[in-house]
């Protein structure tokens, strides 16, 4: 393999945003490809791929090359190394030794929180929650490229049949026998354009985030309330659960996060479900105790999705992390009043943390005691895809809410 130079760049530039701009992995990558309409597929999977590469292993990489903080250069020559790629005679690598960087990464001396490239404070944290062994076995995990999973949209097709349609367009998938709707792609690729996904037969989903939606037990008919909707990617699985049938509020505090699920409830043929912006709690309050089911897919550190946005664990904060806890226990306490009597609930979350999942759960209950848990669920990177976790909570029949 050989790198060239318009395509390095791009990834300096890349890195460059992500690291010294603060913006997500993501939207620099697309604003990044949309620049060189000229770059091939092959391009184009270079820059997005070694870019995350980079962000993923940015604190090893800069031990192994001692590099200055903001050496992108010097980073971009140590993943040209450990890949098998011949450095360019670029004077950006002048100074780099593959034999150095051969030697580095061997060294037994670096502790996880450097050969698994992670902030110190996290790592601290991950380990007081989950213990020394856990931790370390999801750590390798999320340092682990994230496979493309799609979800068959059974409004429309099956997986079985998306599969076939998908290969006719060249795009070859695998089953996932224990996730129903899911399939997996064999080769990573751009799948937006595709046919298939123009007419709303699938949408991009994780096996793990797959679970959450069904854990619901929702029926047709129901009154449905997904609180913490964002674009809508479980609100749409509701709609396929439940046939189009019944209805579904989808809530959020975001406008712009809504006007997306319009769109992509329109291509999905789910006719179901109205959005509601919630502007103070006053939007709470008048759905009081009307929902069959409500789902909370609350705010969290995400740290179960560490693959899929490794720029993530360069971002977050102590505070930010404290102040995501406070956020959710506030939502548990004022947004389950929506549950009616008899109803039940699903809190859910993609963060590996029990202090963000079951002792948050636990502490709800210790205050409201017409709620509780009748199951929970964790999903582990470790189990191959992304970090959840999901409790169903169910409301007595003979009780009124302790909140309301």
């Amino acid at each position: 393999m050989k790198i060239h130079r318009s395509t390095s760049e791009a990834v300096i530039t890349s890195l460059q945003m992500i690291f010294e701009e603060r913006r997500y992995a993501d939207k620099v990558i697309e604003k990044v490809l949309k620049q060189n309409p000229r770059w091939g597929s092959r391009d184009r999977r270079f820059i997005a791929e070694t870019t995350y590469d980079i962000v993923r292993w940015y604190r090893w990489y800069r031990a192994i090359s001692d590099a200055e903080e903001a050496d992108y250069w010097k980073l971009l020559g140590v993943w040209c190394v450990l890949n098998g790629v011949a450095l360019p005679p670029w004077p950006e690598f002048k100074r780099l030794s593959s034999h150095d960087i051969q030697e580095r990464r061997r060294n037994p001396a670096f502790e996880r929180k450097v050969r698994e490239s992670i902030p110190d404070w996290l790592d601290d944290l991950g380990r007081t929650e989950l213990g020394e062994e856990r931790w370390s076995e999801e750590l390798r995990a999320l340092n682990k490229e994230a496979s493309v999973v799609l979800r068959a949209n059974t409004l429309k097709t099956t997986s079985v049949a998306l599969r076939d349609r998908l290969a006719a367009e060249g795009i070859i998938t695998r089953s996932l026998p224990e996730f129903a709707d899911a399939i997996v792609l064999e080769t990573r690729q751009n799948i937006f354009s595709s046919a298939a996904f123009k007419q709303g037969l699938f949408e991009v989903q994780d096996a793990g985030s797959q679970l959450i939606a069904p854990y619901l037990r929702v029926e047709p008919g129901m009154r449905v309330i997904d609180a913490c909707a964002g674009a809508g990617g479980k609100t749409l699985h509701l709609a396929a659960l439940m046939k189009n049938k019944g209805r579904i509020i989808a809530m959020d505090t975001e406008t712009w996060k809504l006007d997306e699920l319009h769109k992509r409830a329109r291509r999905a043929g789910a006719t179901n479900i109205e959005t509601r912006v919630i502007t103070s709690a006053k939007t709470i309050k008048r759905l009081a105790g009307s929902a069959d089911r409500v789902l909370l897919d609350v705010p969290c550190s995400g740290l179960g999705v560490l693959k899929r946005n490794p720029d993530a664990k360069w971002k977050l904060t102590p505070d930010f992390v404290d102040k995501i806890r406070e956020l959710q226990r506030q939502i548990l306490t004022d947004y389950t009043r929506m549950v009616k009597p008899g109803g039940m609930l699903v809190y859910s979350t993609c963060s590996l943390l029990p202090s963000e999942n079951e002792r948050q759960v636990a502490r709800f209950l210790e205050g409201h005691p017409e709620f509780f848990l009748r199951e929970e669920k964790h999903v582990y990177p470790t189990e191959g895809f992304d970090g959840f976790y999901m409790a169903l909570l169910a409301r007595r029949a003979d009780q009124t809410s302790s909140a309301s």
